[in-house]
């Protein structure tokens, strides 16, 4: 499959289901500013930026200019275009090093603190298993091709040169992709944006990685909804929990997949596998930064429940993860926070 369908099929999916996985609830209190709200598909996916403001003309400008940078950020680091840094340094993966925007280089380096802190549970080299799947035809790899392929998943490989701005990855046919992690930033930095444009209350959701900042105008925290991994509805949400000036990201294993000999496969790959994790659900991470609550939730996925909520501990992080049995588990500091919908 080339990489134009595989982009359509992307977005297809993301069209489809990435907007299930969280809801905002606001409210509107006109004596303190009025709520304001747009939505677009940026980066293959559904983004919908709120914001507060006393004024129409402010919100609007702020929150085009929010996106903007979302897709600034796009053309720098999308898998399927050719003229992305990100293409560049997979061309060039086993023949030399690229020049990248300071963006792309704090991206990286932030993806591979993420992974030295899962022992590689998440890995931007995972590129090369990735493309083996079609979850739109519902086409599963061979083993063989599974096994060619793991040698050139590791991010260890990932050479990176602050002091010129180069990327080099070190073994031909290495591939890196930033999906686990570009949405979390992309809405730290859109976030930024709208506070230099005097916005300083409002939610930038990039997908399922949303950051809050602000208060609602009733003063109230955003209340976000977290989906249910086995939701029959778009809006079958599992609990809710009041966020302000901080990020929230789940990954989980219904957002691209399909059944196929009564198993699940799905996006979320094993680097040191190639086959879809199955120790959870779905992993739901809050913590100040988007680029480490989207980055964290794919690498806690994978590790699963146990080495996952250690994870959570050893970083300070909160967070919620529903195992491959559909069994809940929270860190303490959330439980007097968030409220459960279903029986846990």
């Amino acid at each position: 499959m080339n990489k134009q369908s595989k982009f359509e099929n992307r977005l297809l999916y993301s069209l489809v289901l990435t907007a299930c996985c969280f809801f905002a609830i606001v409210s509107c209190n006109t004596s303190k500013g009025r709520i304001f709200k747009k939505s677009r598909i940026v980066m293959d996916t559904l983004v919908t930026i709120t914001v507060v403001s006393g004024s129409k003309d402010n919100a609007e400008k702020a929150i085009n200019n929010a996106f903007i940078e979302i897709e600034r950020l796009e053309k720098l680091i999308n898998f399927f275009s050719p003229d992305s840094e990100v293409s560049r340094i997979n061309k060039f993966a086993g023949i030399s090093g690229v020049k990248v925007s300071s963006d792309v280089l704090d991206l990286l380096k932030k993806a591979v603190y993420v992974s030295e802190n899962t022992r590689g549970a998440f890995d931007i080299t995972i590129g090369p298993l990735e493309s083996l799947y079609d979850f739109h035809n519902k086409v599963k790899p061979e083993t063989s091709s599974i096994k060619k392929n793991i040698p050139l998943v590791n991010y260890k490989e990932l050479a990176i040169d602050g002091n010129k701005s180069e990327v080099f990855l070190r073994k031909k046919g290495m591939q890196i992709d930033l999906g686990g992690i570009a949405k979390g930033y992309s809405a730290d930095k859109a976030v930024e944006v709208l506070k230099k444009d005097g916005i300083s209350s409002g939610i930038v959701a990039v997908a399922g990685d949303i950051k809050t900042f602000g208060h609602r105008p009733d003063g109230g925290l955003w209340n976000i909804g977290i989906r249910h991994p086995r939701a029959k509805g778009d809006d079958d949400i599992l609990a809710t929990i009041g966020l302000s000036d901080i990020a929230i990201s789940t990954s989980g294993d219904y957002e691209r997949f399909f059944l196929s000999d009564g198993r699940r496969y799905h996006h979320i790959l094993s680097p040191k596998t190639g086959q879809p994790a199955d120790k959870c659900r779905s992993v739901t991470v809050i913590t100040k930064e988007g680029v480490f609550t989207d980055a964290f939730a794919t690498g806690i996925f994978v590790l699963g429940p146990d080495d996952g909520m250690k994870v959570l501990e050893k970083m300070g992080f909160e967070g919620v993860i529903i195992d491959s049995q559909g069994n809940i588990h929270t860190t303490p500091g959330i439980r007097e926070k968030i409220e459960f919908n279903k029986p846990s």
